[in-house]
């Protein structure tokens, strides 16, 4: 089904592209504490992961976690923005979403502990 809208194709779609990408993460950096958070402890887990590891598969365990936790906590919070958008009063649906969120961020989280101690261990 068609908008009517023209959509831009070839390098216009790829400018337009990061440009949505730009204002997605300042936005997530602006408005969202626990980003930032995650964004530090990346700046912290990330280079200390390339420094451990001791070979390319074990530096994509180590720090491909730590990347999902942002992407995961990139899309909470667009869920937390699209239910809030919808209306502030409370509704069942709209708190099950917001919690599903955060449910998928700790399970990412799970995963960066598990990962970590996997390859550290062995």
């Amino acid at each position: 089904m068609s908008s009517g809208r023209i959509k831009p194709t070839g390098l216009m779609r790829l400018l337009n592209a990061f440009g949505n990408t730009h204002r997605g993460l300042i936005g997530a950096w602006r408005e969202e504490a626990a980003f930032r958070q995650e964004c530090a402890l990346a700046a912290v887990l990330v280079p200390l992961g390339l420094w451990l590891a001791t070979n390319g598969v074990e530096r994509a365990l180590l720090v491909g976690p730590v990347i999902l936790i942002l992407v995961v906590e990139l899309l909470n919070s667009a869920v937390e923005a699209a239910v809030d958008r919808i209306g502030e009063e409370r509704h069942a649906l709209s708190g099950l979403a917001k919690d599903m969120g955060s449910a998928a961020v700790f399970g990412s989280f799970v995963l960066l502990a598990f990962t970590w101690a996997m390859v550290l261990i062995d």
